[in-house]
């Protein structure tokens, strides 16, 4: 597996939804997914488009106040059964009194917003997502991850076959 860096430009909420959609093809069991960016960038809009994929009948929204949602998945994507919502924007730190870690390894995909919060406590089997306003609806979209090769160029022209504008890079 390769390290990428893959920067994405979206203009429309749709098109986060659908970057959500498009990247859960690309996820596995146990994987984590740090979301961090601006308040109201897009972290759950992108989080509705992984569930929207996954089969999940409930309606997505962010888990604020309670922390975390689960959710049991009707389409098994890469053997994927459950999606674990959380937002730690409300904790102080990781030293909380929640048992986060534990759900890392519950074979479900786990998605942290403001992921930041809890750095100290996240796995390696992490891809880091940051989202910025860019105003006018208009979004930038950075991506650290590893997949294979084969699946980045896979990735890479399904994201140009749907019109995002791509900027990327290789590094290891």
């Amino acid at each position: 597996m390769n390290k990428y860096n893959l920067k994405i430009t979206i203009k429309q909420p749709e098109e986060m939804i659908n970057l959500g959609y498009i990247l859960a093809g690309y996820c596995y069991p146990n994987l984590v997914i740090a979301l961090t960016g601006d308040l109201g960038a897009g972290k759950t809009t992108f989080t509705k488009g992984i569930g929207k994929i996954l089969g999940i009948k409930k309606i997505i929204n962010s888990p604020t106040f309670v922390i975390m949602k689960n959710y049991e998945c009707e389409n098994k994507i890469n053997g994927i059964d459950k999606l674990f919502h959380l937002d730690v924007y409300r904790l102080s730190d990781a030293k909380s009194d929640f048992e986060l870690e534990e759900y890392f390894e519950l074979d479900g995909l786990t998605i942290i917003e403001w992921a930041d919060i809890i750095n100290e406590i996240l796995p390696s089997n992490l891809w880091k997502m940051n989202i910025s306003d860019l105003g006018s609806n208009k979004r930038m979209v950075s991506l650290d991850f590893e997949v294979a090769e084969d699946n980045y160029k896979n990735l890479l022209n399904e994201l140009k076959g749907e019109n995002y504008e791509i900027i990327y890079w290789f590094f290891n």
